[in-house]
């Protein structure tokens, strides 16, 4: 155990009678970092941040804050506190009233609390908002004053409970990036629970994927998506073809699972040279899906199976890419981008 966690698991399981929502966990976050914890509806994660919250009490196991045990200690005895989705702001009080809430609750002078909105509110950027309330901002910047009054009292965790659910697209991936600088300013420990593996590969220092209660990878960025340590990671992070059995053999001379992204797969003439020591495949263009910045294609491969190959559209135009439907292809990759999977 580090000296620098943050928040550590022991063996935490919480049953709801036969449902295990987590089931025997391990997990170290270290201090200072933006974790997520990652994986689809059920799969143990929001359980998770309820019991670093002391919303929910662990059924088994330890979880220890900054050394503590806390695992039986309610809420308001842990120094941390939570972000949610529907931001939880006081309708009929006004944004510096909501921002300097639990100040007054730890009965700080007027003096230090107002010097501490005004500090929150440059923070999130909205200086000079104090006086309005909350129906008169818009969805992004309720988020952020929900996310002001989170971080007045310094705590030493910062849960967010899918704080970008609720955003549209554009002001979702604009959150992102203001998120992560102000955790970045702050330096305290964020430990974020999103379904979205984008959200998590774009903010994140480490996620844990969560699967059926239990966690199937840590690691950064990175790890999780060039080499998944399981088929769940390598289908829930991003779009992977997973190849086993004989078509893996056809390919590969050998029946073992492995994953294979769609960008690293290359489309080429059925007569092209091939690369030496590149895996190939002959096929079908059987679908086409262009998406403005990259177009998505469904290869059935002769002698059966198939595989998405996606290619950025760099000089090539809707019209051209349609044109590919029903072509015959050859699909070529590098054998250092294929990863052996288990699980």
């Amino acid at each position: 155990m580090s000296d620098h966690s943050a928040v550590i698991f022991e063996r935490v399981s919480r049953h709801f009678g036969e449902v295990k929502a987590v089931d025997e966990v391990d997990l170290e976050i270290k201090g200072g970092e933006f974790f997520s914890l990652l994986g689809p509806s059920g799969s143990g994660k929001t359980t998770c941040l309820r019991l670093i919250a002391g919303f929910d009490r662990p059924t088994f196991g330890r979880i220890l804050l900054y050394r503590q045990d806390v695992s039986t200690l309610p809420p308001y005895e842990r120094d941390v506190n939570t972000v949610f989705q529907d931001y939880a702001l006081f309708p009929h009080m006004t944004v510096g009233e909501n921002i300097a809430y639990g100040l007054m609750v730890r009965k700080a002078p007027k003096e230090q609390r107002q010097r501490r909105v005004d500090e929150m509110l440059d923070l999130v950027q909205l200086s000079g908002m104090a006086g309005r309330k909350p129906s008169q901002l818009s969805g992004g910047q309720r988020q952020r004053v929900a996310l002001a009054r989170a971080l007045i009292n310094n705590p030493k965790v910062l849960l967010l409970d899918e704080p970008l659910g609720a955003l549209d697209l554009k002001l979702r991936q604009q959150m992102q990036v203001e998120l992560k600088a102000i955790q970045k300013r702050v330096g305290i420990t964020f430990v974020f629970v999103t379904h979205d593996q984008e959200e998590a590969l774009t903010m994140s220092d480490r996620i844990a994927v969560f699967n059926k209660g239990k966690i199937e990878q840590v690691g950064s960025p990175a790890e999780i998506y060039e080499h998944p340590a399981t088929a769940f990671v390598a289908g829930f992070v991003g779009v992977s073809n997973l190849v086993g059995g004989d078509l893996a053999k056809r390919m590969t001379g050998s029946e073992s699972r492995f994953s294979i992204r769609p960008e690293k797969i290359h489309l080429q003439k059925p007569d092209e040279d091939t690369v030496p020591g590149q895996i190939v495949a002959d096929g079908i263009v059987r679908d086409v899906i262009y998406l403005g910045l990259y177009t998505r294609y469904l290869v059935e491969l002769t002698g059966g199976g198939d595989l998405v190959v996606v290619e950025q559209n760099l000089e090539t135009t809707s019209m051209d890419v349609l044109a590919a439907r029903g072509q015959r292809v050859r699909v070529a990759w590098a054998k250092e981008h294929m990863r052996q999977i288990g699980g």
